[in-house]
């Protein structure tokens, strides 16, 4: 159980940070970005949810979301070292990346396909999704640039959920959009 009765520390006074286990990392490491910009697209999910609380089916995928966004967070900032940690650490699961592709499967199974790219926008929720989408591809771009790097582990797993959230954020914000017949579309050249 977590249990935060203070809030600074002032550890991170020097502008490092801790990870779940092992040395105290610059707050620009990569590893610390991956997390950071996850719970960034968390917190636009969360801003997303201000428009979803009456569309129940929705805003009960979003919240699972968040929290699958804590566990995202949770696993990058426990990078596997090899050492036993006394505990074991939360990892993204095949069966949350599954979730993910059923939540897709069922929203799309009412939108019409497209026929051109999809503007941001559309109602408040719709826009608010394709920005957390937005943020999600970020995360997902730093965590790729992780996960290339021969010194640092992360799991295929993880790199699947990211990708899966961000594509269930599009679907989701064109099922808001009157499931994609309020969408805003791309009409090429138009302002020449």
């Amino acid at each position: 159980m977590v249990k935060l009765n203070k809030i600074y520390t002032r550890t991170g006074d020097d502008g490092t940070t801790g990870l779940a286990a092992g040395p105290r990392r610059a707050k620009y490491d990569l590893r610390v970005e991956a997390y950071g910009t996850v719970d960034e697209a968390n917190c636009c999910i969360g801003m997303a949810r201000l428009h979803t609380h009456e569309l129940l089916q929705i805003d009960a995928m979003l919240a699972r979301m968040q929290n699958d966004f804590f566990d995202l967070g949770a696993d990058l900032a426990t990078p596997d070292t090899g050492t036993d940690l006394g505990y074991e650490p939360l990892r993204i699961t095949p069966a949350q990346v599954e979730r993910v592709e059923a939540d897709i499967d069922q929203l799309n199974a009412a939108i019409k396909p497209l026929k051109s790219f999809v503007l941001p926008g559309g109602s408040p929720a719709a826009a608010a999704l394709h920005l957390a989408r937005t943020v999600t591809r970020r995360a997902e771009r730093i965590i790729v640039h992780l996960a290339a790097d021969d010194q640092e582990k992360v799991s295929a797993d993880v790199i699947r959920y990211v990708n899966r959230a961000s594509d269930f954020l599009f679907v989701a914000a064109r099922a808001l959009n009157d499931n994609g017949d309020s969408d805003v579309l791309w009409v090429p050249g138009q302002n020449r």
